[in-house]
């Protein structure tokens, strides 16, 4: 597997990458690519490469990014608003559509967690993308961030999002809070402080505004799109965070032709090495069946 970094421009911003290109590739020959799609407040060097090196191996060339704001990216940092990340996936396609390696008509797109919400959305709204494959994802971002808290915690989080916006509006500034807080799942918050540990560069502050995106976000509204373009989804079904069946709502929200698979783990789980090995083994083989070689 060749590696290089890679940059690209969203919307102005400049965006750092990886691009990963199989051994046997010959001079000249055009193979179908896939975009790696990242979560919530995470950076390329944690996760992605180890999916990238299994659809390497797949044959396929692959690359991931930062979205703006995050790591080695241009842009307002730390700031998670849904559809501009959408742009910045929509313009990472754009860039591998124009590697001399990669077949632009044969694209795929692949995320997990927020990312596995965001190929929901990108499949939904551009015919470029031919298979999504998502994990560990969600449909409606009220729903990501209401269902672990309390009834007390919900009004809570409510009143400090509309508090926020008021004071944006008068001062010009708003308040963040760390990623596990906000997502404020058991299973989010012993995750990033393990994660933490061997990665410092991890930790973010994310706005209230970013939130209140969030809410507003609804991936389940444009799954009905994809068809007949392929769509695989893979939930946890112990997951605390992304709960499966707001998963699996989008799944059957989606037409043919798709394919779901869930696995009895938490969250986090999918991303130790005994549940990489058969989540990214799956998705390989779903975009080699629908990718035209």
């Amino acid at each position: 597997m060749k590696q290089r970094e890679v940059q690209f421009y969203s919307e102005g911003f400049k965006i750092l990458g990886d691009y990963f290109l199989p051994d046997d590739l010959k001079p000249g020959e055009k193979r179908p690519g896939i975009v790696l799609c990242h979560g919530y407040s995470g950076i390329r060097p944690l996760i992605l490469p180890d999916y990238a090196a299994v659809f390497v191996a797949a044959g396929f060339p692959c690359l991931t990014f930062d979205y703006r704001g995050f790591n080695g990216s241009e842009g307002p940092k730390w700031r998670i608003q849904a559809l501009e990340q959408i742009d910045d996936i929509r313009n990472a396609i754009t860039y591998l559509q124009a590697q001399d390696e990669v077949d632009a008509d044969q694209i795929g797109i692949w995320g997990t967690s927020n990312g596995g919400a965001h190929v929901v959305y990108t499949a939904g709204i551009d015919e470029r993308v031919k298979v999504a494959v998502g994990q560990v994802g969600y449909g409606d971002g009220e729903r990501l961030l209401m269902d672990i808290r309390s009834p007390e915690e919900r009004r809570q989080l409510l009143d400090t999002l509309a508090k926020d916006r008021t004071q944006r509006v008068l001062t010009g500034k708003g308040g963040a809070a760390d990623t596990a807080s906000l997502l404020a799942s058991p299973q989010t918050k012993a995750f990033f402080a393990e994660a933490l540990k061997v990665m410092p560069d991890f930790y973010c502050e994310i706005p209230w505004q970013s939130a209140e995106a969030t809410m507003e976000y609804r991936p389940i509204d444009v799954a009905h799109k994809i068809a007949p373009r392929a769509l695989m989804l893979i939930g946890a079904e112990q997951d605390d965070l992304c709960k499966i069946d707001g998963y699996k709502a989008v799944f059957d929200a989606a037409g043919q032709p798709k394919k779901w698979l869930q696995y009895p783990i938490s969250h986090y789980q999918i991303y130790t090495p005994e549940w990489v090995a058969p989540s990214a083994k799956a998705a390989a083989e779903f975009f080699t069946e629908h990718l035209k070689r």
